[in-house]
């Protein structure tokens, strides 16, 4: 099993991201969180110090590639990077998905997609010359079939987990493993201003156990919980005219 000394981890000031960082965070470790919430991703990093980690943290957006980039090699010359975590992540379409405001649409894939290669991007090739390290995905359970709300953020969603699910081949040479995480609905800011029913809603804490688990073990997907999970597996293997029809849209 997998142990890890050098993590950076993004949308760390709260949720899943937040409960990782606090789970990680120990002598010897050394974290590198960014969130999108000053006093909290601070309240977090203070956590962290008094767990006895070194820990740089700062609100940098994960869209801005340019200030981003230099960001994580520095910590990465100072503490190499073992494990990458590209958890940050939004939901922000409105009632009808936003059709009537294709900015937020724009925005939800800049954040959701470009954010992840932006954090994965710099790290990449300082660990494949270590031959070593380990590539956390955060993807949704909500992207494997079309679901009636929230379409942007299903779609970045599927977008990133057949990415991630892909490299990992390509990576396997190189010593690196990628896990793809598929979580269903974690008490988080997301889930709290959800306009929809949440069944199997599970803790933060809960859902950072199960991830730590699979990151150690280098499992290529970490799915969860095991409802949710049967749920949106049977959606994806029904005909598609079967999944519209239960979900409303034939």
């Amino acid at each position: 099993m997998k142990t890890f000394s050098g993590i950076v981890l993004t949308g760390a000031s709260s949720g899943i991201g937040e409960a990782l960082a606090l789970d990680y965070a120990g002598p010897g470790v050394a974290l590198a969180l960014t969130g999108r919430d000053t006093v909290r991703l601070e309240a977090v990093a203070a956590a962290c110090r008094a767990k006895g980690a070194t820990v740089v943290a700062d609100t940098i957006d994960v869209t801005d590639r340019e200030r981003f980039l230099p960001w994580l090699t520095a910590f990465d010359e100072a503490h190499p990077v073992d494990l990458v975590l590209a958890n940050a992540g939004v939901s922000i379409d409105k009632d009808n998905s936003s059709l009537d405001d294709f900015s937020i649409i724009r925005k939800t894939l800049d954040v959701n997609i470009n954010g992840v290669l932006n954090t994965v991007e710099p790290l990449l090739h300082p660990m494949m010359a270590r031959k070593r390290g380990q590539i956390g995905i955060v993807s949704s359970l909500a992207g494997f079939i079309g679901l009636p709300y929230s379409a942007s953020y299903n779609a970045s969603k599927a977008a990133v987990r057949v990415w991630g699910e892909s490299i990992r081949y390509v990576l396997k040479k190189d010593g690196i493993g990628v896990s793809v995480i598929c979580p269903g609905f974690v008490v988080s800011r997301i889930t709290a201003e959800a306009p929809f029913p949440m069944p199997f809603l599970m803790s933060s804490a809960q859902a950072s156990k199960i991830i730590r688990r699979g990151l150690a073990a280098n499992k290529p997907r970490i799915a969860f919980p095991i409802g949710t999970k049967a749920g949106v597996w049977l959606g994806s293997v029904l005909p598609g005219s079967w999944t519209a029809r239960l979900l409303g849209a034939a």
